[in-house]
């Protein structure tokens, strides 16, 4: 260290008189020092108060000039030196360098840039106010083409040295979207792709930009899809994989990414690394399995991307998914769930499953998760049993397989998801069918279970749901056992309190249950309609400004007055 104080106090003499050669050998003695103890050799830097120094010597005619680019890069690599190099005026002479025609120099100004920029503030906006990122965003477009390797290793530095501006910062990100960042590195995954280091680079700098929305557009105008399908199934090694997976998530977000993903073949690799991972114990198996799974499902939430890997039900992805539903892996059934739910978003494919057995595979995963089973496919799977109950001719088919049944095993839940799922399925599967209503709402448990999680106050979605199921059972049996039933539950308060929901349609719902009421079974009632003065909350929806609610509330005022 003796040697690098002569060498600090050498240097700011011989700054001065600028004799070339003896500054030349007092950089060499402070690179020797870096490479020996980097933290200490730069406080001594530091203390001695060289850096401000550096500007008059970051000449581009001077032959010292990448030295001391070289020596700013390696202080910058200790997180206290960031600062002190932005103070000390570094970042003009060296934004100034990067129009430099000589390779070491954009090299070692590239490094220097970076390291200063990484995770600090203060560095990011002095590049910012120097207009730093816009030449090196121009130099990676015009040197994009050439794949001499040490073209590809001044690539590599430059796309780094952006990625250390940007990342986790919202304002600069879009920045580099608007000067056209995005389409430039697509060209380079394409051009450079037998080059890890420079492949690597982009990658990271995708898995950043992607996080934006606005960066969405501009990728689905490149042919990321193409390139980083093509990369994916180059690669054997874990951690390469799970860097192009951090890429895909956020783009496959995407409605226009994903159908390119897809046509690009995405599923099949995705196919590919489930075949091969789901009897794996490793650590990284697991893992796979989950991203390449948890992804399958994210492409079938486009509605194109859902539809094309569907084929009309003869589709070979979506017989693979169907096999994952009796797997013995928990990851892979709760995928197959959540596949089939996804499917099952129009008609056409919800008849096709229900026809086709569908229904009896979901019913199995259920039965298997009914003791301590796993609420994530238990929510999973009556998911998909829901959005199968929609279409009028798959309700009795259901009814009929047992449905009903399969869902009651989960009123014990403790678990709003799963009680917000169940709620759901069981009032799709009523919707028009009397008998199934009538046989639920003569089910003395579901109504008081129901009749519970009315007052279910920290989950209005459970609240909701059980409120219109209790309502659905009176209006579409019609039946005078339900309306016993719901009455000696103590139903009925929560449908009048569901009338003056701020939800027409569960307004309306409200009405015409408590008018069937009236109509079916006013002998226990009397005492309802006094306690409840149910009559002026009715009375006061005839003004509603909706005409539904406002007609329904004079029918069931004319009922209920009729009988009192």
């Amino acid at each position: 260290m003796d040697n690098l104080s002569d060498a600090l106090e050498k240097l700011k003499i011989a700054s001065t008189d600028s004799a070339t050669d003896s500054v030349e050998s007092c950089l060499d003695c402070l690179l020797k020092a870096l490479a020996n103890n980097s933290t200490e050799a730069s406080m001594k830097i530091h203390e001695m108060g060289v850096l401000p120094l550096f500007p008059t010597l970051l000449h581009p005619q001077s032959s010292c000039t990448p030295k001391v680019a070289n020596i700013i890069a390696e202080v910058a690599k200790n997180e206290f030196m960031r600062s002190p190099c932005v103070e000390a005026g570094l970042i003009p002479p060296l934004v100034q360098l990067l129009s430099s025609t000589d390779q070491e120099v954009l090299l070692q100004t590239g490094r220097a840039l970076g390291n200063i920029c990484y995770d600090s503030h203060e560095g990011r906006s002095a590049v910012d106010l120097a207009g730093g990122a816009q030449i090196v965003a121009e130099h990676i477009k015009s040197l994009s083409q050439n794949t001499e390797p040490e073209n590809e290793k001044l690539l590599t530095v430059f796309c780094g040295m952006l990625m250390n501006y940007s990342n986790d910062n919202d304002s600069l990100q879009a920045q580099l979207i608007n000067m056209g960042v995005i389409p430039t590195l697509v060209k380079l995954l394409g051009i450079h792709s037998h080059n890890t280091a420079l492949t690597e680079m982009c990658l990271i700098a995708f898995g950043n930009l992607a996080e934006l929305e606005s960066s969405k557009e501009q990728f689905a105008s490149t042919n990321i899809a193409e390139e980083l399908v093509h990369l994916f199934q180059k690669q054997m090694e874990h951690e390469k994989k799970e860097m192009i997976f951090e890429v895909l998530a956020p783009l496959a977000e995407n409605d226009v990414i994903k159908l390119q993903l897809v046509e690009a073949g995405l599923v099949e690799c995705l196919l590919d690394v489930v075949a091969q991972t789901v009897d794996g114990e490793r650590e990284e198996d697991i893992a796979q399995l989950k991203t390449a799974s948890d992804l399958m499902v994210l492409l079938l939430l486009g509605d194109e991307s859902m539809q094309k890997l569907f084929e009309g039900g003869k589709g070979s992805v979506f017989q693979r998914v169907l096999s994952w539903i009796p797997s013995h892996n928990h990851q892979l059934q709760l995928a197959g769930a959540l596949a089939i739910a996804n499917f099952a978003r129009n008609d056409g494919n919800c008849i096709h499953m229900v026809d086709t057995g569908i229904v009896q595979k979901l019913l199995e995963l259920l039965d298997r998760h009914v003791e301590e089973g796993n609420v994530t496919v238990q929510h999973a799977a009556l998911s998909a049993l829901r959005n199968l109950a929609i279409p009028v001719v798959n309700k009795s088919k259901m009814l009929s397989a047992g449905v009903a049944d399969v869902v009651l095993k989960f009123l014990q839940s403790e678990m709003p998801p799963v009680q917000f799922k169940l709620l759901g399925t069981l009032r799709m599967l009523i919707d028009t069918q009397a008998e199934a209503a009538d046989h639920l709402g003569t089910n003395g448990k579901l109504v008081e279970r129901l009749v519970e999680w009315c007052e279910a106050k920290d989950h209005a979605g459970v609240m909701g749901e059980s409120n219109r199921l209790l309502s659905a059972l009176i209006r579409h049996s019609k039946s005078k056992e339900v309306v016993r039933t719901v009455i000696q539950g103590g139903g009925v308060k929560h449908l009048v309190t569901m009338a003056t929901s701020e939800h027409m349609i569960m307004q309306n719902e409200a009405l015409v249950a408590l008018g069937l009421i009236a109509a079916l079974d006013l002998e226990p009632l009397h005492k309802e309609v006094q306690s409840l003065a149910f009559i002026n909350i009715v009375s006061k929806l005839r003004a509603h400004e909706n005409k539904t609610v406002s007609h329904q509330a004079s029918l069931t005022e004319q009922r209920l007055t009729a009988q009192s």
